[in-house]
């Protein structure tokens, strides 16, 4: 099966963290939320056994059996679970179950913080901590099953859920004991708006709150949702960069604002977290600084579910008249965080996606469409997810 959703990003969100593990004696659950991919060295070993790239507990010789509990990074919509168990051929976990909660930030017990862990189990005043959270009644978005094992370094376990309820914490379970490498949460964001002020301008397009990509035209060398991600980002490999465009011309020439004289271009299409009038858009190009964009421009229009739906099956070739500019074309620097007013603010266009064009190709770190949610709402909400779920080896998702 395939995530197309992207993930409640483990990874790219606010620190995902590991809050509680029962035992951590071979590796530390914290393994489990790298951002890599797991990696083995064969002849390597620590003061307490073999060293093991995930999270690995000792053979469990006392009554009941392992579990850990993690705080997502994005509080949202899971749609999937990938149990990676690579490099754990002998010694993998044979059982496990996922539990969910969503938790409000201001009713969370005080827990010890776990600092490095290596060789040791959870202490009473541990367990007594965790036990407030009252993790043993959470609900069950995968029940006890069995894992399998594939080829030593790609042994992906994909579990599917059908629930539109928001999560904030999960607890991993694993029967009795044994090893994971990697857990992957998919899903997406989704930010309870009736909380928001009305005064406040919001990030519309931020992954955290439900923005997501819907289409693009190439993503060589990563995604569009990147540009969406939490916070800044961290490198090159943080944003959205597309592979050189063969169609340039042998030699380049500017017109007389600047700006190449190409004829291709790349672009992706972004659905917002919520139907808005954005007034001020930050492109950042930050850690591109011999492959940035030399311009850019974006458009919004309005889409009902059915009609993206319609242009996801025809690529986005999309009718001209549809997509209104918000920025034209605009000249791009390297390295550097750009911002601009949308010229929505004079129009009061509501929109509900966004696409972003840049000339010829390159590379974007961030993408921020801020503004303020409009009453309208023409994506009607879907009693279970219409799209089909898949995640590709080496996939890394981005919640």
């Amino acid at each position: 099966m395939v995530f197309n959703s992207r993930l409640l990003h483990l990874h790219l969100s606010l620190c995902p963290q590991v809050l509680f593990a029962t035992d951590d004696f071979f590796a530390p659950a914290e393994n489990l939320i790298k951002s890599d991919s797991p990696s083995f060295r064969e002849h390597e070993y620590t003061e307490f056994g073999k060293w093991m790239d995930g999270w690995e507990t000792r053979r469990k010789r006392i009554p009941g059996h392992d579990w850990c509990i993690i705080k997502l990074g994005i509080q949202g919509i899971i749609r999937g679970f990938d149990v990676d168990i690579s490099y754990f051929m002998g010694d993998y976990a044979p059982r496990m179950s996922i539990q969910a909660a969503n938790l409000e930030e201001d009713k969370q017990p005080e827990i010890p913080q776990r600092g490095v862990r290596m060789g040791a189990a959870a202490t009473p005043e541990e367990f007594e901590a965790v036990a407030e959270l009252k993790s043993d009644d959470w609900n069950y978005l995968v029940p006890m099953t069995e894992l399998k094992p594939g080829k030593p370094a790609s042994s992906h376990n994909y579990f599917a859920v059908n629930s539109q309820e928001r999560w904030s914490h999960i607890r991993l379970n694993i029967f009795p004991d044994g090893g994971i490498a990697r857990l992957r949460v998919y899903g997406m964001g989704q930010k309870d708006w009736t909380a928001t002020d009305p005064k406040e301008p919001f990030d519309l397009v931020a992954i955290a709150h439900g923005g997501t990509c819907v289409g693009y035209s190439n993503a060589h060398f990563g995604h569009p949702n990147n540009m969406i991600g939490v916070g800044k980002a961290r490198s090159m490999a943080d944003g959205w960069e597309t592979a050189r465009r063969l169609d340039r011309p042998p030699v380049l020439e500017n017109d007389e604002n600047g700006v190449l004289l190409v004829p291709g271009s790349e672009w992706a299409v972004f659905r917002l977290a919520h139907p808005g009038v954005i007034t001020q858009i930050e492109i950042d190009t930050t850690y591109f600084k011999g492959n940035s964009p030399d311009s850019c421009k974006l458009d919004g229009c309005i889409l009902t579910t059915q009609e993206e739906e319609d242009m996801i099956k025809q690529k986005w070739e999309l009718p001209g008249q549809k997509w209104k500019p918000l920025l034209p074309v605009t000249k791009l620097s390297a390295d550097e965080s750009h911002l601009f007013h949308s010229l929505t603010l004079e129009l009061q266009d509501v929109i509900t996606h966004a696409r972003l064009t840049i000339t010829p190709d390159g590379g974007v770190s961030r993408l921020r469409l801020k503004g303020f949610p409009s009453s309208i709402c023409l994506l009607r909400p879907r009693e279970r997810p219409t799209m089909r779920f898949s995640v590709k080896v080496g996939f890394r998702a981005n919640l």
